[in-house]
């Protein structure tokens, strides 16, 4: 029996609450900017999104494709500018929380549908072709 959205948000709190101290009002912020829109709801829901892989990606998600290290839960919002311990400008990616060996095509797959999503909320001004 495949797991709804909601099912799998709550195995996946019971899980992290198991390993990790939550802070109830911090996740029901997070919940109540999951609702806001489809971008922060992708953003928020990575585990759902690696449960859904193999179903819906197939001939993305075929054995053969690379495993890489994989930053997994990327999306456009992940990249951003800092300042190294001498000073100079970087820009890369800022989040490797959820990084695991993956198929590469996972980590694209995700930015790609992130782009698409920033572009249809306005927060990102390119067109989608692009």
């Amino acid at each position: 029996m495949t797991m709804n959205v909601v099912e799998a948000t709550t195995s996946y709190e019971t899980w992290l609450r198991s390993r990790a101290f939550v802070v109830e009002r911090d996740l029901e912020a997070k919940h109540a900017a999951m609702a806001q829109a489809a971008l922060p709801f992708m953003r928020a829901t990575f585990y759902r999104f690696v449960q859904l892989w193999d179903e819906h990606a197939s001939e993305l998600a075929i054995a053969r494709a690379q495993r890489v290290l994989g930053v997994g839960d990327l999306h456009v919002e992940n990249f951003g500018t800092w300042r190294d311990s001498e000073g100079r400008l970087i820009w890369g990616i800022n989040d490797f929380d959820e990084a695991y060996p993956l198929p590469f095509t996972l980590d694209l797959v995700r930015l790609a549908t992130s782009c698409h999503l920033a572009i249809r909320e306005r927060h990102l001004s390119v067109r989608a072709k692009e």
